[in-house]
């Protein structure tokens, strides 16, 4: 078995797990997140002590706001899909905004093909179900994304 770009193999096992580029995880989010209400907090305090009354009551709203904005961001953090190759089985999993999509697949009866065009989703299909992947994997490489995963389905057979 030749090597492998997007995927792991891990003895019979081969799987691909594509995932969301985060550059801050929800943990180190979430200790930003109390610093910022710490210092912005700290700071309208002062100038609530100093006679400017509404400073305070905006610095809790902009907080509020950038919480929200926070917390919609690390329920999609963790948003990725995975597809593995074990045997007879190919199954996908997508997890978006903390729900997991789960599909399973015939390895005999697979479909890999582009959706409409080389740059869109990856489908794969087989007996009457279809799951598209390949949203966290740059267009320019899902073409090759797609071949890879044809290869391990003809080479495991």
């Amino acid at each position: 078995m030749r090597g492998y770009r997007f995927a792991t193999v891990q003895g019979p096992r081969i799987q691909w797990a594509l995932k969301r580029n985060c550059s801050v995880s929800p943990a180190q989010l979430g200790w930003f997140y109390a610093s910022l209400c710490v210092v912005s907090l700290g700071i309208a305090t002062v100038f609530w002590l100093q006679g400017a009354t509404l400073v305070l009551p905006f610095a809790w709203l902009e907080l509020a706001a950038v919480g929200v904005a926070f917390l919609v961001y690390a329920r999609h953090a963790t948003d990725g899909e995975r597809i593995s190759l074990q045997g007879v089985r190919l199954v996908v999993e997508l997890e978006h905004g903390g729900r997991v999509e789960r599909a399973e697949f015939h390895r005999d009866w697979v479909r890999v093909e582009p959706r409409s065009d080389d740059r869109s989703l990856i489908e794969l299909s087989g007996r009457g179900r279809s799951v598209r992947v390949g949203r966290y994997t740059r267009p320019e490489f899902r073409t090759e994304l797609a071949q890879e995963i044809r290869r391990a389905l003809r080479e495991a057979a």
